[in-house]
């Protein structure tokens, strides 16, 4: 059994089937990929998963748990974070404080803007900051203003500040849209060293084949809101269904 599994899942939009059975098992600290055309339900899946919409039918289960009900917010407390293909952060405040505030909030729960100039006073926030931005290699853009960052440096950022609540499981919506191809590669191995140096399991929806292959485990491709197959990326590629409703024949 996954830490996160999902049985039955269904949901349409008026006349429009988006899922259709969806099954999907998701092994703990693996790097799991969901793959497919456009259209073939993979955002629609990502929203089941994090809140944003409930499914007509079937269930999600995360660790043991059902998340279907529960706000976004809940289920983020039970340690799913999400990554979003626009990078999530808070363009006008440095990089530092960027990062301090998924600290304090992970430490002492809600929080607020107006907070900010009191969590600088804050040694163990701070700390925990500091040492969230060295792991991402971000330390000595500590008092950059994040407007201003590249984007592979927007998403680093962002993918330190979902760490920094300790999740169990990140999902990444196609976290390399809009990148150059070295910030691409920059971010498949950040990726690669947290998989490696962390107690976390990665869930990737990705367009990029080359991300696909360099970092997942296992791959879920979907086609017209139905999983078509799952198995090991080697299997993938060789597999026919595949190179025809996704891949191409010269893939």
């Amino acid at each position: 059994m996954g830490i996160l599994e999902v049985k039955g899942v269904n949901k349409r939009f008026g006349g429009l089937q988006a899922l259709s059975d969806v099954n999907l098992s998701v092994r703990e600290n693996s790097v799991h990929a969901i793959i497919g055309p456009n259209g073939a339900g993979k955002s629609t899946l990502l929203n089941c998963l994090v809140g944003k919409l409930i499914p007509d039918t079937g269930s999600v289960m995360f660790d043991g748990q059902s998340v279907l009900g529960r706000k976004p917010h809940e289920i983020n407390q039970m340690g799913i974070s999400r990554v979003f293909q626009t990078p999530e952060i808070f363009g006008d405040l440095t990089v530092m404080e960027n990062m301090m505030i998924p600290c304090f909030a992970s430490r002492d729960g809600a929080f607020r803007m107006h907070a900010i100039e009191h969590m600088l006073d804050d040694k163990e926030i701070v700390e925990r900051a500091e040492k969230m931005l060295e792991d991402m290699r971000m330390a000595d853009k500590r008092h950059m203003h994040s407007a201003s960052m590249s984007r592979g440096d927007k998403r680093r950022l962002e993918i330190g500040m979902c760490l920094a609540q300790e999740p169990k499981l990140l999902l990444l919506d196609e976290p390399t849209a809009g990148m150059a191809r070295a910030d691409t590669n920059n971010t498949i191995d950040l990726l690669k060293q947290i998989s490696d140096e962390r107690d976390i399991t990665i869930a990737i929806i990705e367009h990029d084949m080359h991300v696909v292959f360099s970092l997942a485990n296992r791959i879920t491709v979907l086609a017209q809101g139905t999983p078509l197959v799952e198995d090991d990326p080697e299997n993938i590629k060789g597999n026919p269904k595949v190179r025809e409703a996704y891949l191409g024949e010269t893939a």
